[in-house]
């Protein structure tokens, strides 16, 4: 523990070493090391409440872990990445890294955090624990292979692609009225938007929107990962405003995206969805889907400094 130097985030040279550390970390765990909202704050940077920490051995440039906390919809998100070689609790490097994390949230302000862990990392979790994180939140990765059957495509819905520089209004308003309470997903604006599409997977393409007249209702925004074998379709987020709930617009949003995705040749089709909204598991798995995995969330408030 001596010998660990934990060090916030200074210059734009360490996403680099940032990006190694999360490839050696994603080919071990066959999993994303960081989600899209954490990764996209890293590259572009300049976000106010974006906190990221480094953890290295003295005289040594290998990164060893990394975190990373950000403001969110009334919450706090921190991300961990540690190197595969350098998990046991010996190192001490997650907790060094949870502590610089909490301390600095409690320094601006205190909150609810909570820590996204893809499948099970003993290490981690213990570290976790004793830091006071309890388990919270829990994702499921559900899976079906591509195309739908044909008794599940006669539920035809029209939509048309996203049109950038044109609907980029009309759409946050009903994202940000679908998931108003959801923290990683509510309170997007024009800059969280702008910043995934200028990422390399965005297609308006498979953007579609659905609308009632004039006015915009649904939507089923889809998202290939290319780089998976086999090439994996997303549905990345579905959302209905909800004066127009209740009237099946997500299952058919839902089945126009997959149609879609199957349409260009993508074989498995994935979803995440929270493991206490059983609406949703009901009408995913009606659809095919079927749980591959679960992402667990560790929760804990955090106190301001007085």
């Amino acid at each position: 523990m001596e010998d660990l130097v934990i060090a916030r985030r200074v210059a734009e040279e360490d996403i680099e070493n940032i990006a190694k550390l999360a490839a050696d970390a994603e080919a071990f765990d066959k999993h994303k090391a960081l989600g899209d909202h954490a990764w996209l704050d890293l590259v572009h940077g300049g976000r106010k409440g974006v906190y990221g920490f480094t953890a290295r051995r003295r005289r040594s440039a290998q990164l060893l872990g990394y975190a990373q906390i950000s403001t969110g919809n009334q919450t706090w998100a921190l991300e961990l990445v540690v190197h595969p070689l350098a998990r046991n609790a010996e190192t001490g490097i997650a907790r060094a890294l949870l502590d610089r994390s909490i301390d600095e949230i409690a320094h601006q302000g205190g909150g609810h955090v909570h820590v996204w862990l893809p499948h099970c990392n003993t290490e981690i979790i213990e570290s976790l624990n004793n830091a006071g994180f309890a388990q919270g939140r829990r994702l499921i990765q559900m899976r079906r292979s591509l195309p739908l059957e044909d008794e599940l495509t006669n539920a035809a819905i029209e939509t048309r692609p996203f049109r950038v520089g044109i609907d980029e209004m009309a759409w946050l308003r009903v994202n940000n009225l679908a998931f108003s309470n959801h923290p990683e997903q509510g309170g997007w604006n024009l800059e969280t938007l702008s910043k995934r599409q200028a990422e390399s997977w965005f297609d308006p393409s498979g953007f579609l929107l659905h609308f009632h007249g004039d006015r915009l209702v649904a939507f089923c925004w889809t998202k290939i990962h290319s780089e998976s074998e086999p090439t994996l379709g997303e549905i990345y987020v579905i959302g209905v405003d909800p004066e127009f709930a209740g009237k099946g617009l997500g299952r058919k949003m839902c089945i126009a995206g997959l149609n879609l995705l199957a349409s260009l040749s993508v074989p498995i089709a994935m979803l995440y969805v929270d493991s206490d909204n059983h609406n949703a598991i009901a009408m995913y798995e009606h659809l095919g889907f079927r749980a591959d995995h679960f992402d667990t969330a560790y929760v804990k408030d955090v106190a301001p400094v007085s």
